[in-house]
Formats: C-alpha cells, sequence, structure tokens
C-alpha cells in the first residue's frame, strides 16, 4: 500500500462514487464533513486509550462502547463519500437505551458543568464539543443538497454529544470528582 499517490496534489481528489476520471476540489463541503468526522473518530480513539477496563456500565465496558462509537463513525464517513452505507436505526435506538441508563446511574443535574475533573472526562468534554460541530456540518450538508446523509444517521450523530456528555459525568462519577457549576462572573 502505498501512502501517498500524489494525484491530489493540484488540490482535487475523488469520492467513492465518483464517475471514472471526476475529481472534485478539496475545499468542498463534503471534504470538509468527511475531515471533521476524521477528527471526531481520532479524538474518540484518545478518549479510549483513557478509558480503564474497570469503567463498566452494566457489563460493558467504555472502550468498547467507545469503539463501536468508531465503527459507526466509520459508517458515516463511508455514506458521505458516496457509499451505500448508513448508520442502521436499531443503532440509534440502542446508543438512546444506552445514554438513558447512564443518566440514570448519576446524581441528576439542572445546570451547566464546568469541564475537566478527570484526564478521561476532560477529553470527552472535547470529543463532545467536536460531536457537535460535525452533527452541524453534516445536517448543513444534507441541507445543501451536495450529499444525501441518512436520517438514521443524522440521528446518530445527533445522539453522540449527548453520549459524550454522559461518559464525560460518569468518568467523573466513578473518579470521585464533585462537578461544579460555572460562577457566571
Amino acid at each position: 500500500m502505498t501512502f501517498y499517490t500524489g494525484k491530489g496534489d493540484k488540490g482535487t481528489t475523488k469520492l467513492f462514487d465518483s464517475k471514472p476520471g471526476e475529481r472534485m476540489p478539496k475545499t468542498s463541503p463534503v471534504f470538509e464533513a468527511l475531515g471533521m468526522l476524521d477528527e471526531l473518530n481520532a479524538l474518540t480513539g484518545w478518549c479510549k486509550l483513557e478509558a480503564k477496563d474497570e469503567f463498566k456500565i452494566n457489563r460493558e465496558s467504555i472502550k468498547s462502547i467507545l469503539r463501536s462509537v468508531q465503527d459507526h463513525l466509520f459508517t458515516i464517513q463511508a455514506e458521505v463519500a458516496g457509499a451505500p452505507k448508513s448508520v442502521p436505526l436499531s443503532s440509534v435506538e440502542a446508543l438512546g437505551v444506552l445514554i438513558s441508563r447512564i443518566e440514570k446511574s448519576l446524581p441528576e443535574v439542572k445546570t451547566f458543568l464546568v469541564p475537566g475533573g478527570t484526564e478521561l472526562s476532560a477529553r470527552l468534554d472535547i470529543t463532545r464539543a467536536v460531536s457537535r460541530r460535525v452533527e452541524r456540518r453534516l445536517v448543513a450538508l444534507h441541507e445543501s443538497g451536495e450529499r444525501v446523509v441518512s436520517e438514521s444517521s443524522r440521528a446518530y450523530a445527533n445522539r453522540l454529544s449527548s453520549l459524550f456528555y454522559a461518559l464525560t459525568r460518569f468518568a467523573n462519577h466513578v473518579g470521585g470528582i464533585k462537578e461544579e457549576p460555572p460562577d457566571y462572573k
């Protein structure tokens, strides 16, 4: 496998569904979305590295949850790039159930919280913020008509920031960190 081909040196590239000889400018919104999805996947992996094996939610480790998220992000990337793929609705529903389980295991909160309790929670907070940006980009790409992003993939992207928030709070809870609201000075 070659790490580079040189074909994109003039600022163009192609997608899964590109016609033979068709190249698109790398400045196209579709490549912005693909880049953001790649960034989110890398950050998810960074979180996975910090998650301890004993951090479990109903016997499922945070590591395996994050690995599943990565697989779904690859699916969304493939869909955006023109492959006939999308996140199944069952995955969206399962993510909602997981978020509810995590939420029920934590103290209720009715305010914003200051990020940065543990190393893992800080990483998850960064990932949460980026996931919101990714969702906005996917919706904008879909609304522009340049790419169709399935309703289920957009719904999954919408749930991700909630998952990362729930996992952030869970990491703080397991770490014995007292969550604090901002002072709004």
